[in-house]
């Protein structure tokens, strides 16, 4: 499929992905969602791509989140078109949260609305110290999407993200980090260099247990102690007999650095 709206292309193990509207602020309209689920489709399938970064294009922002002029311009069918809309990117989510291969979100800019819930789905984030985070969804009279009342309440816990969501406060890129939004804050220069990096790191190990790491994390707060405890069992015994299991077992033995394939 050729993107319009995205750039993707995987390096060396790595999955780039680019919201490509510097000029809307990399804002989500129908096309960049459709789009954006076509790439977490491949992503989620391609065995090349053990690891992803998500980034926007420019210096000014992420994402801004929905595009209002398009809704704006689509008032009178507005409750259809964000039923497709939200349709493509909670389908883009879901196959983004199941894939093995780590999310990296590289914040170079402004991460608002959509922005955010996008922050808070993918596995791991990097944050220029100029980058802003905030909800704005109330500022419209609008509740969020993008499975951020999902994800948020977890990383903020409730008491933050209802804050966040009812006053539209804007945290910094240090407040993102003290409050466990985003993993590393680092100059803007060096928030593609740093996601390079920690991507590479991903790309180079045991992929099929990151999955699995991520599954259980995902399951964990609605399950019981016991079931979860299950769920370790079964992941650790099916991540011990795979090749990267046996490998790493093997590397352990013989004090070297364990060659995974992704396995």
């Amino acid at each position: 499929m050729a993107y319009e709206r995205l750039v993707y292309e995987v390096r060396e193990g790595v999955a780039w992905i680019t919201i490509n509207r510097p000029d809307a602020y990399n804002a989500l309209d129908l096309q960049t969602m459709k789009e954006l689920f076509d790439i977490a489709n491949h992503c989620s399938s391609d065995p090349r791509v053990r690891a992803a970064v998500l980034t926007g294009a420019g210096t000014k922002a992420f994402c801004a989140g929905g595009d209002i002029a398009d809704f704006k311009d689509n008032q009178d069918v507005i409750a259809v078109r964000l039923k497709e809309m939200t349709t493509y990117l909670h389908m883009a989510v879901s196959r983004f949260a199941w894939m093995n291969a780590p999310l990296i979100a590289a914040v170079n800019g402004v991460a608002a609305g959509a922005g955010l819930s996008v922050v808070a789905f993918c596995d791991l984030a990097v944050a220029a110290d100029t980058a802003t985070f905030t909800s704005a969804y109330s500022k419209l009279g609008f509740t969020p999407d993008g499975s951020s009342t999902y994800f948020l309440s977890r990383i903020l816990g409730t008491r933050r993200a209802m804050d966040l969501y009812m006053t539209n406060r804007v945290l910094t890129a240090g407040e993102a980090l003290d409050w466990g939004l985003v993993n590393r804050v680092v100059a803007a220069k060096d928030v593609l260099p740093e996601a390079s990096k920690l991507a590479a790191q991903l790309a180079d190990g045991p992929t099929r247990a990151h999955g699995g790491i991520k599954k259980l994390l995902l399951t964990a707060p609605t399950e019981t102690l016991e079931s979860q405890m299950e769920r370790e069992t079964r992941s650790i015994v099916k991540m011990a007999t795979s090749p990267d299991g046996r490998e790493g077992v093997r590397a352990f033995s013989e004090k070297r650095k364990p060659r995974f394939s992704g396995e």
